[in-house]
C-alpha cells in the first residue's frame, strides 16, 4: 500500500485565538511529554498560519514575542526565525527589533543547534535575501 503525504499551509485565525494559543504555549510547560508536543504543534501551526496570511505588524509582534520568550531548545525558537523570513518575503520589510531577533536566532542556531534549530538560519537567509542585506 502506497500513501501520499500532503501538506497544507495553516490558515490565519482570529487574533484573539492566536494570542490565546501562543500565550499558553509560552506560559505552560506541561509535565507530560505528549502534552508538551501537542501544545508546541498547535502553537507552531498557528504561528505559521499567521506568518503566511496575516498583517505584518501582527506577525512581527508574535514572532518577536515567541522568539524572545520561548525557552532554549524549544522548536518554537527556530520557527519564529523562519516565520520572520516569511514576513520579509511577503512584505519586503521588517522592523528593527524583528530584524535583530532574526539575526540573533540564526547566530544562536549556528553556535548551538540544541538551543535553536536550523530553521532560524533558513529564515535569516530569507531576511537577508528579501531585504537586500547580503
Amino acid at each position: 500500500m502506497h500513501s501520499h503525504r500532503s501538506f497544507e499551509n495553516p490558515p490565519a485565525l482570529p487574533h484573539h485565538l492566536v494570542a490565546e494559543v501562543l500565550e499558553r504555549a509560552l506560559r505552560e510547560h506541561p509535565a507530560y511529554f505528549e502534552a508538551q508536543l501537542k501544545a508546541e504543534w498547535e502553537a507552531a501551526c498557528i504561528l505559521v498560519g499567521t506568518a503566511l496570511n496575516d498583517d505584518a505588524g501582527f506577525v512581527e509582534y508574535w514572532c518577536v514575542r515567541v522568539g524572545t520568550l520561548a525557552p532554549s531548545g524549544s522548536p518554537l525558537l527556530g520557527l519564529a526565525g523562519l516565520c520572520l523570513g516569511h514576513t520579509a518575503r511577503r512584505f519586503g520589510r521588517l522592523g528593527a527589533e524583528a530584524l535583530a531577533l532574526a539575526g540573533s536566532l540564526a547566530a544562536r542556531s549556528e553556535a548551538d543547534p540544541e538551543d535553536v534549530d536550523a530553521r532560524a538560519q533558513d529564515g535569516y537567509d530569507d531576511v537577508r535575501s528579501f531585504l537586500g542585506l547580503w
